[in-house]
């Protein structure tokens, strides 16, 4: 089964699209499609916030790096402060991923060059 989306509003994709995405396109009703995204979302973040890597086979990994502390500099006032050391969240994107961007974007980039 092909999940297509055809007229996004926005250049973004929100969880309110792909919940409506579900109910139309899955059958799904409007509240298990809802809780169906924000119980997807809200196991990710639970995952990262704990310290655990996710990976979404074909699409890529969500992992928690630790970066160490770090002199930096206000622009402003040039004036030096110290940046702590905090937790971020990178994404990497897998071959298939990758691959099908390469492909969607060569394509509509030749299409725009051509007008």
């Amino acid at each position: 089964m092909e999940i297509t989306v055809e007229s996004l509003e926005t250049p973004a994709l929100t969880k309110a699209q792909l919940a409506e995405l579900l109910f139309e396109q899955i059958g799904l009703n409007k509240r298990e499609s809802k809780d169906m995204i924000d119980a997807f979302f809200d196991l990710i973040a639970d995952s990262l916030v704990n310290g655990n890597d996710v990976k979404i086979s074909g699409f890529g990994n969500f992992q928690i790096r630790t970066k160490a502390p770090r002199p930096g500099r206000n622009p402003r006032t040039g004036e030096a402060i110290p940046i702590e050391a905090r937790r971020v969240v990178t994404f990497h994107a897998s071959h298939k991923l990758k691959e099908q961007i390469q492909e969607q974007g060569v394509g509509n980039g030749a299409a725009r060059a051509a007008a």
